[in-house]
């Protein structure tokens, strides 16, 4: 980084200190690469980096009468290929609060992690439950102190001693508390089914079930949704459920087993003659990490 941001070009030492949290320094190295592949091809395509796997996303959350229920597809796609078919797209922040996320998947993992690890700390250290203004909070603050470099979209839902809460928290740290709200890039197909059916005082079965409709609409109709739907409800006594794959819209096993295939093309065991079989073992014995001479890395 010394000569992006060192004017005399002078030489600087290295910290001896890993400075903590996301580290973009290789941001300069990496535009140069791809610039020089892109002159070397002569044209924009020229050259090729591999991009990050990206959470093309349905998430949601809604609040209900007696707490919140999220929501999320199970599809990461990496550029137009499925890269995972079920991906888990609600993060544990504590117990009483669950964060949905859409955009990199690596950014939104290690963003809810490096929160929940901070939440943990807070709750040892005041003996309290966590509030989800908090968790808010610190995510707001971290994500706006990258820029939005951090692409980590999320939907944030909990309860505390205040209530069922809902957020909605942008890649560049704005927020909104709403009753419901959807991000990702299916967000259009679901909100128009919130916008339909949400209702105040709704039950929780009637609040899964909306919130199932609302997933289902992102996967039908936007190409980086799809696979199955996951759901939260965390429940304002303490009480929360998860269920992975509690709506299955993509299931082909039933499809699969409408095939009837001829026996003919069925090899079955012993088809094929053995005439004989022999098994030599080494004569130097099994190797062992001794045996292995570890070299040093060229980088």
């Amino acid at each position: 980084m010394s000569e992006f941001t060192n004017p005399n070009n002078i030489a600087l030492a290295a910290p001896t200190v890993a400075p903590s949290g996301f580290s973009f320094e290789n941001v300069h190295r990496n535009t140069m690469i791809e610039n020089a592949m892109k002159s070397a091809g002569g044209s924009s395509n020229g050259g090729y980096l591999p991009a990050a796997k990206k959470t093309g996303t349905t998430i949601v959350g809604l609040v209900y009468k007696n707490g919140v229920v999220l929501g999320a597809d199970t599809r990461a796609t990496g550029g137009s290929e499925v890269a995972d078919k079920n991906c888990e797209k609600i993060h544990y922040l504590a117990p009483n609060i669950f964060c949905c996320g859409a955009g990199t998947a690596a950014d939104t993992e290690k963003t809810t992690e490096l929160i929940s690890s901070q939440m943990e700390l807070l709750r040892m250290n005041t003996g309290t439950q966590s509030r989800v203004v908090t968790a808010c909070t610190m995510l707001k603050r971290m994500l706006y102190r990258y820029q939005g470099y951090v692409s980590a979209a999320l939907v944030l839902g909990g309860c505390d001693i205040n209530g069922p809460h809902v957020y909605q928290i942008y890649p560049h740290g704005s927020t909104g508390k709403l009753p419901y709200t959807t991000m990702g890039s299916g967000s259009l197909a679901a909100m128009s089914v919130f916008e339909t059916g949400w209702t105040d005082d709704m039950s929780e079965e009637d609040a899964v079930q909306l919130v199932k409709r609302a997933v289902a609409a992102g996967i039908f109709n936007d190409l980086g949704s799809g696979s199955n739907c996951d759901t939260c409800v965390i429940r304002t006594d303490g009480t929360m459920d998860m269920k992975r794959g509690a709506m299955k819209e993509n299931e082909v096993q039933p499809l699969r087993d409408q095939i009837k295939r001829s026996d003919k093309l069925t090899i079955k065991p012993g088809t094929t003659a053995v005439l004989s079989t022999k098994f030599t073992p080494t004569l130097l014995g099994g190797v062992t990490l001794s045996d292995i001479m570890v070299t040093e890395m060229e980088t």
